[in-house]
């Protein structure tokens, strides 16, 4: 698709510039960690894994469905899709007094609060609802080809949509599969085509709330999204370090360090989920440059362990390094990728994750890859193939 700009004045708070107008998922699991199944270079067939809250010991090397735990990684040749700089003061420039206002109208139905303290926010482990007796969150990493595709279900049944593949029709046929007919919260990490086309049919399902990082796309892709969001009437927020209460799973939208150039990936926007003691942690297309400024700021949200994490940009060798990893421990990483040709994951990703002794599960190999996670910190992980 040829570049366009966004149109310079919508019908609602402009959310073709990114900018905010308006603020705003089984069986039981084990207490002990199956064996090591397969090496990262056999052919993964389906399975289910159960497992322990973290420990901080390792389980298989990376790679193998069976094992414990995995390391994220991303592989890029080269940095893609990049926001074109603006040259100056848009019309959503104009409306953040109205993005606080409706920021505070969501926080007084105890939906989204802000966080007003320091980046860090809540340390892992504090200020998590009561999560109900027997109950799971359900992450599920659509299987929706090269991109990055995230769909969240609380225990009471509310929804999230992290990204949503290059695909429209894939997107659309994951969420009917999984029988999706509403969607509560939708999160696009940047809006590069393969995280944000998939959201444009999405958008249908009528989100609530629509978060992104404040920059708007520059493609014919992104502003059919815009237009199909506020044909719903959903509430346009920039990522601004909010808590979100999808039933009695926390959602710490995790902004971009501050500094930033006008980079989409260098602008993902990061997500921490918590559940009871389970947690996960998302981060889009981040690089380098991102979480090293994320790690300047010593969040907790950020630090691990996490039992669940996604591969930063499907891969990529300008992703995931040691010194992250190092911070965000993680036990499982799932890598959203499909056929490419710029070499994701890459070997020096898969590396990293060997070394921390994370699991590692691929879509490409996988299908979807599904966890559900429980309050005390136990999971159990399936692979459609």
């Amino acid at each position: 698709m040829s570049p366009k700009k966004p149109d310079p004045a919508p019908r609602k708070p402009d959310a073709a510039t990114g900018k905010a107008a308006s603020p705003a998922r089984k069986a039981p699991a084990s207490k002990t960690r199956t064996p090591a199944a397969k090496t990262a270079a056999s052919k993964p067939t389906a399975s289910k894994t159960t497992a322990s809250k973290s420990t901080g010991g390792r389980g298989a090397a990376a790679g193998e469905p069976g094992a414990t735990r995995a390391a994220p990684g991303r592989a890029a040749p080269g940095r893609r899709g990049r926001a074109k700089a603006r040259s100056g003061p848009g019309a959503s420039d104009l409306l953040g007094l109205l993005i606080l206002v409706v920021t505070g109208s969501l926080a007084a139905c105890g939906w989204i609060r802000q966080q007003d303290a320091a980046p860090g926010g809540d340390a892992p482990g504090t200020g998590a609802a009561p999560a109900p007796a027997g109950g799971t969150v359900t992450i599920r990493f659509l299987d929706v080809g090269q991109g990055d595709a995230i769909l969240i279900r609380s225990p009471e049944g509310k929804t999230a949509l992290v990204d949503g593949g290059r695909s429209a029709e894939r997107l659309s046929a994951q969420l009917k599969k999984h029988g999706v007919t509403r969607l509560d919260l939708m999160i696009a990490s940047h809006a590069d085509a393969d995280h944000i086309a998939g959201l444009v049919p999405a958008a249908a399902l009528k989100p609530r709330v629509f978060i992104n990082n404040g920059l708007g796309g520059t493609t014919q892709t992104w502003e059919r999204l815009v237009r199909a969001l506020q044909a719903v009437d959903a509430t346009f927020t920039k990522a601004s370090n909010q808590t979100v209460n999808l039933g009695s799973v926390k959602l710490r939208v995790i902004a971009p360090p501050p500094g930033m150039p006008d980079d989409q990936n260098l602008n993902s926007v990061g997500l921490a989920v918590q559940f009871g003691e389970f947690r996960a942690l998302l981060t889009g297309d981040s690089e380098t440059e991102e979480t090293e400024g994320w790690l300047a700021q010593e969040r907790a949200d950020l630090r691990g362990p996490f039992q669940l994490y996604k591969s930063i940009h499907h891969g990529a060798s300008n992703g995931d390094s040691a010194a992250w990893l190092a911070n965000v421990r993680p036990e499982n990483v799932v890598i959203s990728v499909g056929e490419n040709s710029y070499g994701h994951p890459t070997a020096q990703t898969l590396r990293l994750y060997r070394q921390t002794g994370a699991r590692v599960y691929r879509t490409d190999r996988h299908g979807t890859v599904t966890f559900e996670g429980r309050a005390d910190g136990t999971y159990t992980a399936d692979t459609e193939r």
